[in-house]
């Protein structure tokens, strides 16, 4: 448990000066403490490995924290799965959504399972605390991206999955 309560602490200095896109522009940390929540809590995921990944899959993303950093500070496995499900920033952002439908299927078990979290806590944030300045449209728009991501993560965690089928339930009406 030390590596985990590590990893929040490395997250929220990481993530400190970020916020999510809500109209409260809620902490950026409350994210992938969400996703590791999900994680042990709902879908009773013990790998310490995902669960740290789970806390720092955005460092690399959204923040100056590099793949050796991870590695050096939480193991190989846990670089090995932020780098899985991290979006290369410098494509344009339909190829990033574009790859991520596309790699969903290849990636490993541990990284599906934070990817598959990840769509979760998305889509119920956007459900309850939509993007200020997203239109039901664009909300729709991501859902429908979210599953066509989590296709490709089928079969690697059922309950989950279940899970993200009630998220996507939600979609916003037309």
């Amino acid at each position: 448990m030390n590596t985990i309560l590590q990893a929040v602490a490395f997250a929220a200095d990481k993530h400190r000066n970020q916020r999510r896109k809500d109209a409260e522009a809620s902490p950026y940390i409350n994210h992938p403490i969400t996703l590791a929540n999900v994680l042990a809590n709902e879908g009773n995921v013990a790998d310490e490995a995902v669960l740290v990944a789970a806390l720092l899959h955005d460092t690399i993303e959204d923040t100056q924290t590099t793949r050796e950093e991870l590695a050096s500070r939480f193991g190989e496995t846990v670089a090995r799965i932020v780098t899985e499900v991290t979006d290369d920033k410098a494509l344009p952002k339909a190829e990033r959504k574009r790859l991520q439908v596309a790699h969903a299927a290849q990636i490993s078990d541990q990284a599906k399972l934070v990817k598959l979290a990840d769509k979760i806590s998305n889509l119920r944030d956007i459900a309850a605390r939509p993007p200020a300045d997203w239109s039901a449209g664009r909300q729709r728009e991501y859902f429908d991206w979210a599953h066509a991501v989590v296709a490709g993560l089928r079969g690697v965690h059922p309950a989950l999955e279940a899970v993200f089928d009630a998220a996507y339930a939600a979609k916003p009406a037309a």
